[in-house]
């Protein structure tokens, strides 16, 4: 099972309700967070805000606390009371705890921590998840690091590693990988390099946290003309024939033509 509901998943601050609507309407689907952006004593009313809601459910995400606080069963109890049903599980590095939530709930585990990431596909592999998302800054302090960036704004290898893992996790399983926030909101063309980075690989979305991040997303995973044209061609040429064959000056076998219908399937 996968997420299935846009590239473009934008974060808004559960204790911010005039903002759902908006957000919502900006991006893919909103992730309206319990966690990092709520404060403790605001996350009473934030979870009162949620119930509250008056959104697609469709099309939100709510990211809840991590199991291990005391926030998590306070914030599982207030999703029965909303139609949501697409839960992002912070600091997820025990797929047990996934057992709180029925089976009408689908779960995006977010692995940021050392020991989710090295745990990853026995996360992926739990019934209720169907997709999986890391996150630099909580990895790289789970480790005692400083950054997971350097200066010129790439990642550090162990921040590269980790985003490796969650997407093959999550493609062993047939889940969705999410990639992580892009925090230089101003850095327009590090976030199109890294999206266009994700879709190429094979991640299914990107998270953000500003809604002019957005349109860059989209933009990446939606492939150009030229492309869109190549997959056409490529995969009309194939139904004349047998196995690998070759196509302006390329060979052409089964994971190319993979490669063109996902194409296809993004346009």
């Amino acid at each position: 099972m996968t997420l299935d509901m846009g590239p473009a998943l934008l974060f808004c601050p559960a204790d911010r309700p005039e903002r759902f609507a908006g957000a919502l309407q900006k991006a893919d689907a909103v992730i309206l967070d319990l966690e990092d952006a709520v404060l403790p004593d605001a996350k009473a009313q934030a979870r009162e805000n949620i119930v509250a809601a008056d959104l697609d459910p469709g099309r939100v995400i709510v990211r809840v606390n991590a199991p291990e606080t005391a926030e998590f069963a306070r914030d599982v109890g207030a999703l029965r009371r909303t139609p949501f049903r697409t839960v992002m599980v912070a600091k997820s590095d025990d797929p047990a705890a996934f057992d709180a939530f029925g089976a009408e709930f689908g779960l995006i585990a977010l692995c940021e921590t050392a020991r989710g990431v090295h745990r990853a596909g026995e996360i992926a592999a739990h019934e209720r998840v169907v997709g999986l998302m890391w996150g630099a800054e909580d990895l790289v302090a789970s480790l005692g690091g400083l950054s997971s960036r350097f200066s010129d704004g790439r990642y550090r290898d162990v921040a590269r590693a980790a985003r490796s893992q969650i997407l093959l996790a999550a493609g062993a399983y047939g889940r969705t990988a999410v990639d992580a926030v892009h925090l230089d909101i101003d850095d327009v063309d590090g976030l199109a390099a890294e999206a266009a980075d994700a879709v190429a690989s094979g991640f299914g979305a990107t998270a953000c946290i500003h809604p002019k991040q957005v349109p860059v997303i989209r933009d990446a995973y939606r492939p150009d003309h030229a492309t869109i044209a190549w997959a056409e061609a490529v995969i009309a040429a194939a139904e004349g024939e047998r196995g690998v064959f070759r196509f302006e000056g390329r060979m052409i076998d089964e994971p190319v033509l993979r490669h063109a219908r996902a194409v296809i399937e993004r346009r």
